[in-house]
């Protein structure tokens, strides 16, 4: 047995009437970031990407003077020391830690004003 299909009838939809600037879309409000801004912010955040790094930043911004030695931040990570270097490489790669070599070990410290502008410009971005 067949049931019986009720009659539809086409109803238009209401089009949205596009602003009488000739844009789809509401004018900026503000400068967006340059192309090369974009880029360096890219990195930052690519290097805050991973929890590792983003662990080894608080361990060394939490260290007397934010240093650290790379033979203190093996162990609270749970990584062997050239893997913890590899991390470490990126971060100062992406300008938040610097890195000193004294005698056999190095020595990373947090840049200052670095995480103070990676949160200006999430700040920024927000508004």
């Amino acid at each position: 047995m067949r049931g019986k299909m009720a009659a539809m009838t086409a109803t238009p939809l209401p089009l949205a009437t596009p602003p009488s600037t000739g844009t789809c879309c509401a004018p900026l409000t503000r400068a967006a970031a340059e192309p090369e801004t974009a880029r360096e912010l890219a990195r930052v955040f690519k290097a805050l990407s991973d929890p590792t790094r983003v662990q080894l930043l608080s361990i060394v911004a939490a260290h007397q003077d934010r240093e650290a030695c790379v033979c203190d931040l093996t162990e609270p990570v749970g990584l062997a020391q050239p893997t913890v270097s590899h991390h470490l490489k990126i971060l100062v790669d992406a300008g938040l830690l610097t890195r000193e070599q004294r005698g056999r070990w190095a020595y990373y410290s947090l840049v200052p004003g670095a995480l103070d502008d990676v949160a200006a410009s999430l700040l920024d971005a927000a508004r």
